[in-house]
């Protein structure tokens, strides 16, 4: 199937797409600074361009969008147009997250991965257990680890 935009319709709908500042990376930060974490965000320097580099605990924190990094939630739909191009790209964008995290791991970072499902959507969890779930992790340690709506577990 083909899309139903021209190249040029869906060139500029795909540059509107922020990558900074989103509404998960406000939300998080919020929650981050509620609870008195130290941060600096999205660093060049560092694999990936970190959303968040909590330096006094050495971690790194990504907020990933569900479709962009290819999450097994109910916000993850395979599209029905290009399936074979999407697909492709958010491979891509997998294969990429796997290799900056073993790079950051490599550097002595700790990593944690916040999925978008557990910040926007029906089943995103309340502050009070985003809070929790963040405090346990970046004061309690632990290599790598993800959140999403079931809660916080080993990547």
């Amino acid at each position: 199937m083909t899309d139903v935009h021209s190249k040029a319709t869906r060139s500029k709908n795909m540059r509107a797409i922020g990558t900074r500042d989103t509404a998960i990376e406000k939300r998080l930060a919020g929650l981050l600074t509620q609870s008195g974490f130290a941060f600096r965000v999205q660093d060049a320097a560092l694999a990936g361009r970190p959303d968040f580099i909590l330096d006094d605990y050495r971690c790194i924190i990504f907020t990933h969008g569900c479709f962009w990094h290819h999450h097994d939630c109910y916000l993850f739909k395979v599209p029905a147009t290009r399936t074979e191009f999407w697909l492709e790209k958010i491979g891509k964008n997998v294969t990429r997250d796997q290799r900056d995290i073993t790079t950051l791991m490599a550097q002595g970072w700790r990593v944690l991965i916040v999925w978008e499902c557990a910040l926007r959507g029906r089943l995103k969890l309340d502050d009070a257990a985003l809070i929790e779930r963040l405090e346990e992790w970046i004061c309690g340690g632990g290599q790598t680890a993800q959140i999403d709506t079931t809660g916080i577990r080993p990547v």
